[in-house]
């Protein structure tokens, strides 16, 4: 059963191959996309995957990952016409960097947990950027990635090296410190001072969560779902009273979310 799942993905991997390279000869569009362009797609596909995942939905898990793994196949044929390396390196550089980061299956090594996984795995990233030439132990960690998560994969690196906050409570005096300053930069009306304040407190504060056993990107999205839960309440409790939100002072609005909270907290 197994052998045959196996076939059938290499077909139809194959299948998807053959089909993005006809349509980069056939298609008006596709003739015109670039790595660049494509790059951005994949983000987009990327997130609407996890998205999927996260409903847990079958079919749309199902959809999006082969959204992300036609965007990722359309870069790889794009830079086998221009000569800069073919779909098989990029498969088999995967394959090798799979190999390589499990030595505990591949090479012999000792892991009996999953900690010790992860250890191995961090240990061989390192020599990895080491043997690349990496200068800092910030090296490598993604400029295009969401600034909230680089701020916070930045924070784990900087904790590697030997430099961390000692625990929330530090950090959280960090992020009051920023605010001061912050302040500061607005009474002497430097906007541009204030900008970088606020930066530099967004940055302590995206740091917060991994010290209770929390990431900064769930922490931040539960808070937007939690921010749309009750805004809809808010919606509705204004359109049964025939109220416009446009119109309603500051306390009447506060009253009105102070009413959703409570709507919320009772169930």
């Amino acid at each position: 059963m197994a052998d045959a799942s196996f076939d059938a993905a290499t077909g139809e991997f194959s299948r998807l191959c053959a089909i993005i390279r006809e349509l980069r000869q056939r298609c008006p569009w596709d003739r015109e996309q670039t790595i660049t362009g494509l790059g951005r797609h994949l983000i987009e596909e990327a997130y609407e995957a996890l998205d999927a995942i996260e409903r847990d939905e079958t079919a749309a898990i199902v959809d999006e990952l082969g959204d992300v793994i036609a965007q990722a196949l359309a870069i790889g044929v794009i830079a086998e016409e221009n000569g800069r390396f073919t779909v098989a390196q990029v498969m088999g550089a995967a394959a090798d960097k799979l190999v390589r980061r499990h030595p505990h299956v591949y090479a012999g090594a000792a892991a009996n947990s999953a900690a010790e996984v992860i250890e191995n795995w961090e240990r061989i990233k390192r020599d990895e950027r080491d043997r690349a030439g990496a200068k800092s132990a910030l090296d490598g960690v993604a400029r295009a990635l969401p600034a909230l998560t680089r701020a916070e994969k930045l924070g784990e690196r900087a904790r590697a090296a030997g430099m961390d906050w000692r625990d929330i409570h530090d950090v959280l005096a960090k992020v009051r410190e920023e605010m001061d300053e912050v302040e500061g930069a607005l009474a002497a009306d430097d906007l541009g001072a204030a900008a970088a304040e606020i930066g530099d407190m967004m940055l302590a504060l995206a740091n917060a969560p991994r010290f209770i056993g929390d990431r900064a990107e769930e922490t931040l999205r539960r808070a937007c779902d939690k921010f749309v839960a009750r805004f809809g309440q808010v919606e509705r409790l204004a359109a049964a009273r025939g109220l416009m939100l446009r119109a309603l002072a500051p306390a009447e609005l506060d009253a009105l979310w102070n009413e959703a909270k409570r709507a919320a907290k009772s169930g």
